[in-house]
């Protein structure tokens, strides 16, 4: 009998990088995610085939079971990646796969190089199939603050935080009037997130005062009524975050004619952006190149 799982994709509105030394975070799970469906078979082999969200096969492997042995593959820097979390479900879970393998179809709602979860939608996705924590699957993989497997997880905004190394959620009401001003920008580019982490982490400041600062944020953004309030919020989250990494708020950079506000998302200098505006605000970047543009309602759950 076929098991079928889904997770959904993430935005950081708040508290990045910071949210790894326990600020407060306002995520939002997104319409689009990943399923993965898991066909057994009583033989020894594992067949990976995955799909972009044009149903076109962008990854294939073939591994060897009881070894995690990799016969075959169309990228071998995937395959390893993959190895590694099935091998670490394995050790949290000895029974995982003990019974055989089978057809393995992963199949993405969103373009890959969109940034919304295409690694932590799989890790939530393959816990939930081993019977495994999800958290600590992605903390022994990929590492990060586990907000995105939170994210997978909801169908609504929550806050995330990390108290004593423990992941603490909760679903808020974050549905501002403003809404319909507020759209997502691409950026044409996909950051490495766990090169952005290891620079952060190089970094010396008070993490307890920004960590402060931040959340103090995420709890105004979530209560703020006005669209000019929610303006000078992220332009006081950027200028926070712009002097510890040592690097322009985007808008200095790219955007510094803009007449709304704009704040980076994840890891600063790809992925995407939010802003404000009305829909003739987003013309602005389409003549600029970014053509991407999705408004908060088609994206956010």
């Amino acid at each position: 009998m076929p098991r079928e799982f889904y997770s959904h994709g993430k935005l950081l509105l708040s508290g990045e990088y910071a949210i790894l030394d326990g600020a407060l975070g306002l995520a939002i799970p997104t319409k689009f995610g990943q399923s993965l469906k898991f066909t057994p078979s009583p033989y020894n082999l594992l067949d990976w085939k995955s799909f972009d969200s044009d149903g076109q096969p962008w990854f294939e492997a073939k591994l060897e079971l009881p070894k995690f042995k990799i016969s075959s593959t169309t990228d071998q820097e995937t395959a390893d990646r993959l190895l590694e979390i099935l091998a670490t479900a394995k050790t949290l879970n000895n029974s995982f796969l003990e019974s055989g393998g089978g057809l393995v179809e992963t199949n993405l709602t969103f373009p890959r190089n969109w940034g919304l979860g295409t690694s932590s939608t799989v890790v939530n996705n393959l816990a939930n199939w081993a019977e495994v924590d999800p958290y600590l699957l992605l903390q022994k993989t990929f590492g990060g603050s586990g907000y995105d497997i939170a994210c997978a997880q909801h169908s609504s905004p929550i806050t995330y935080q990390l108290q004593n190394g423990q992941p603490k959620v909760q679903k808020v009401d974050f549905d501002p009037p403003y809404k319909e001003k507020l759209f997502f920008v691409y950026l044409n580019q996909k950051r490495n997130s766990r090169e952005a982490i290891s620079n952060y982490r190089s970094l010396q400041f008070e993490k307890s005062l920004l960590v402060e600062k931040l959340s103090a944020l995420t709890t105004k953004m979530i209560k703020c009524s006005t669209l000019d309030e929610f303006d000078s919020l992220l332009d006081e989250h950027e200028e926070l975050l712009s002097k510890v990494l040592g690097i322009p708020p985007v808008k200095s950079k790219l955007f510094s004619d803009y007449s709304g506000a704009t704040k980076s998302l994840g890891a600063w200098g790809g992925d995407f952006i939010l802003a404000t505006g009305s829909q003739k605000h987003q013309a602005y970047f389409k003549e600029k190149g970014y053509s991407t543009i999705l408004p908060y309602t088609e994206l956010a759950l």
